[in-house]
């Protein structure tokens, strides 16, 4: 596997181990992680403040289930400005609560947005927010056979 590395050095079997065990759980404490990685608790803690101090771990989350609290359509929306109108539908995406994740990607569209709303009604709401501004292009998620995961890099 090629070496991958940071500003402050390589990143080592151990931190590929530490980083894959965070992923899973980011509240494990320091000494369950210590006894993944046959390290001392002192010696993950440097490691784990190296990692975040460099920006490799940028924040500790949590994982919500959308549909657990209601929100049980999720779609992807592509996005198409207008011409002049890339600044104004930048505001409105990033205006709106419902688009939960946004990138900028080559190719016809400019961005594809992931969106979670309680109904295809709220779904319509949403995408007029863009018409007047965007062309669009929506695919409801019908379901997520590769769920959310760590870069592959960190699979040990």
């Amino acid at each position: 596997m090629k070496r991958l590395g940071y500003e402050n050095g390589a990143i080592d079997e151990i931190d590929r181990e530490l980083l894959s065990a965070l992923y899973e759980n980011a509240r494990q404490s320091i000494a369950d992680l210590a006894r993944k990685v046959s390290l001392s608790s002192p010696s993950v803690s440097e490691r784990v403040k190296r990692l975040e101090e460099a920006g490799v771990i940028k924040q500790y989350t949590v994982d919500i289930d959308p549909q657990a609290i209601g929100l049980a359509i999720a779609a992807w929306l592509r996005i198409r400005p207008i011409p002049g109108k890339m600044q104004k539908v930048i505001q409105i995406i990033q205006s709106l609560p419902e688009i939960v994740e946004c990138d900028r990607i080559t190719g016809e569209d400019c961005f594809i947005a992931k969106a979670h709303v309680p109904s295809v009604d709220d779904l319509a709401a949403l995408i007029d927010e863009l018409v007047p501004y965007s062309m669009t292009n929506t695919s409801i998620i019908q379901s997520s056979p590769v769920a959310r995961r760590a870069p592959y890099v960190l699979t040990v």
